[in-house]
């Protein structure tokens, strides 16, 4: 990471956004304002030249873990690729939004959704990057068993991302849980190998793991907070940044 700047810190961005982001708190659906608030952040972001690909998550309109109620009705496979659609129901209502306010973008999709979509092609979304478009990449990994958090962590590496960002609704990796313990202490900087020796939770172990293991940054940071995407891109301090340990130091 460069030094902080007025200018963009980071040439090519993985966002990793949650479902979450698409409603109010504690409700589900699409909030149009919700998703408006989202939209203006990632405008400023592309007007600093930063190239911009964006994972959804669904959670809020459907969880595939909701249906994990032992009755086996609907199978856990067929729960997730359930969630992996509702994802693409968020891309295409961030994909309008987006170009209501002049941000060009593409929706690309690892699950096969021709009329609405183009399929995930690692060069071709290269190339969308290159050109200025955000690219709002729906459906997962296209398979099940998988979350939006390993699917963030493997499209970072394949399209050479330099980091991937996690907006959530926690500004911060914690030594414990802050709403069980109040004297947890939260991290400016942590190296992946003390996320492993504390047992912290970052992201899940597989997309951490794969995160570590290519030594791509893990950016976690609270995107309720107004201007604090542009503020991560700007390599300004927001949130918990996980790096190696020989990047940190």
């Amino acid at each position: 990471m460069e030094e902080a700047s007025s200018g963009p810190a980071y040439r090519r961005v993985l966002l990793k956004i949650s479902g979450e982001s698409f409603c109010r708190d504690r409700q589900g659906g699409i909030s149009m304002t919700e998703i408006s608030r989202v939209t203006e952040e990632i405008r400023n972001v592309v007007e600093q030249g930063v190239q911009l690909a964006i994972v959804c998550g669904g959670g809020n309109i459907l969880r595939g873990k909701q249906f994990s109620d032992g009755s086996n009705a609907i199978k856990t496979a067929t729960a997730h690729y359930m969630g992996m659609l509702a994802t693409a129901i968020n891309g295409l209502a961030l994909q309008d939004a987006l170009e209501h306010i002049g941000v060009p973008t593409r929706l690309q999709s690892a699950i096969r959704m021709d009329s609405i979509a183009e399929p995930f092609i690692r060069r071709r979304c290269i190339r969308h990057l290159e050109k200025g478009r955000v690219v709002i990449l729906a459906g997962g990994t296209g398979s099940p068993f998988v979350t939006t958090d390993t699917a963030a962590a493997l499209r970072a590496r394949e399209i050479e991302a330099d980091i991937v960002m996690k907006a959530t609704k926690v500004d911060g990796v914690y030594s414990d849980d802050p709403q069980k313990n109040p004297h947890a202490i939260r991290y400016d900087r942590i190296s992946f190998q003390d996320v492993l020796a504390q047992r912290l939770q970052v992201m899940d172990a597989q997309a951490f793991h794969h995160c570590m293991e290519h030594n791509i940054p893990i950016l976690v940071f609270d995107f309720q907070k107004p201007g604090n995407i542009s503020r991560a891109v700007r390599g300004e301090q927001v949130g918990t940044l996980v790096a190696d340990a020989a990047e940190l130091a």
